[in-house]
């Protein structure tokens, strides 16, 4: 916003259409990001003969979208549906099931001592790529379409985001129970990491784009947890890896840390939701 605000001598033209197109289109703009006119503009359109035509029209539109008690159950799930969808659907979802058996075999058929620690350190940075792969043209055939509507934006966004953390959350951390324990932290230790690394990915992507702001996010996950343990010069891996997520997600404190991240990266959301409004609009 700049400070300018529409004369009434512009909005009585406008209202009464006798504004040129040009200085129409330029006022809509404006009235986009200024709730002040906005609401001198509505006044000014009420006050004309058009007032009784939009009356019509706005009941028209609310009876329309208005279902009966008996249509409204079966609307509401193939709704909830179409917009979850993408989440699950796609490369996705096998590779989850491709980290989580993929630990397990590893343990109990190779015989690798470090499956745990090195499930530990994918594990966040799954439900990363789950979002991110599951919103955008790339995911979704309809997704020009689906940006267009009200529940666009950033509420279609977090609706993805659920479904991959519901999905991913309680499939790695079973898959975590069931591997042997050399010692290091527990198997649910990375879910608050998990979820700060999403909700950083998630604000972030109003600045970067979502696939960039997830490839920042995990990749530097990864490169945190996994390059030290991979560079120790006497080749325990993983003992050196159970070492490094010790220090990352172990204890009371650090995973108190991760929880006032995790909230800090939510208030981060909030305050960029509508960017989202524009992300990957066109």
């Amino acid at each position: 916003m700049t400070g300018w605000h529409a004369p009434e001598t512009l909005i009585a033209r406008y209202a009464d259409g006798s504004l040129p197109d040009a200085d129409a289109w330029s006022l809509e703009k404006h009235l986009e990001s200024c709730a002040s006119c906005a609401g001198r503009v509505s006044g000014a359109v009420r006050a004309t003969a058009a007032r009784a035509v939009l009356a019509d029209v706005r009941d028209a539109v609310l009876a329309a979208a208005t279902p009966t008690p008996a249509e409204a159950p079966p609307l509401r799930t193939p709704r909830l549906l179409w917009a979850a969808a993408p989440a699950v659907r796609g490369a996705w979802l096998p590779a989850v099931l491709l980290v989580a058996l993929g630990a397990v075999l590893l343990a109990h058929v190779a015989g690798f001592s470090g499956a745990r620690p090195l499930l530990l350190a994918v594990a966040p940075v799954v439900p990363v790529a789950g979002v991110a792969l599951s919103y955008g043209r790339h995911a979704d055939p309809l997704h020009e379409l689906a940006a267009s509507t009200p529940s666009a934006g950033l509420r279609l966004v977090l609706t993805r985001t659920a479904v991959v953390l519901a999905v991913s959350l309680p499939l790695l951390t079973l898959a975590g129970l069931v591997l042997p324990s050399p010692g290091g932290p527990g198997a649910a230790a990375w879910l608050l990491p998990g979820l700060t690394l999403t909700l950083a990915a998630l604000a972030l992507g109003g600045w970067l784009g979502l696939r960039t702001a997830t490839a920042v996010t995990g990749g530097g996950w990864l490169c945190a947890v996994l390059a030290p343990a991979l560079a120790a010069p006497d080749g325990a891996v993983a003992r050196h890896l159970s070492d490094q997520l010790s220090a990352y997600v172990g204890g009371a404190a650090t995973q108190g840390g991760w929880a006032a991240a995790a909230a800090l990266c939510a208030v981060l959301l909030a305050a960029r939701r509508t960017a989202y409004d524009r992300l990957e609009r066109f």
